[in-house]
């Protein structure tokens, strides 16, 4: 039923992705789906970059694509099952982009309960469940 399923990753929150990860590796062995783990980080204003120390943007990716590779590693899914991407942008932007580009059957995140700025501003989940080309579950985070 599903071939390529996409989990995006808060680089700020990993661990707030661990539910999303469960149910995509038993999704991924169930179904012999390709999973792709991205995180984006915030892209920095110009005006902000050069107050910031030479070289930070690239320590963030960096980073963040090593976080990924250590959560690729705990799926234990085997050689070739998964891989990592690291973007910088809007998160809902490059989420969808993303499953554009991978061809994604499935994009499983988890999500904040709503507050009140929610309803106002609106939620990254609820903008990719809008917007998404393919299936999005949503996990409810504590």
């Amino acid at each position: 039923m599903f071939k390529n399923i996409l989990v995006p990753i808060d680089p700020a929150e990993p661990a707030f992705a661990d539910d999303a990860l469960a149910k995509a590796k038993q999704l991924s062995k169930d179904y012999g789906a390709k999973l792709h783990l991205l995180a984006v980080c915030p892209e920095v204003q110009s005006f902000v970059s050069s107050q910031l120390p030479e070289g930070f943007q690239d320590r963030e990716m960096k980073e963040t694509e090593t976080m990924l590779h250590a959560l690729e590693e705990r799926m234990e899914l085997g050689s070739g099952a998964t891989d990592v991407e690291v973007r910088s942008g809007t998160v809902d932007t490059e989420v969808i982009e993303a499953a554009k580009n991978r061809a994604i059957d499935l994009i499983i995140m988890t999500s904040h309960k709503p507050g009140l700025s929610t309803y106002f501003v609106g939620s990254h989940a609820a903008h990719i469940v809008r917007h998404a080309p393919c299936s999005v579950m949503v996990l409810r985070g504590d």
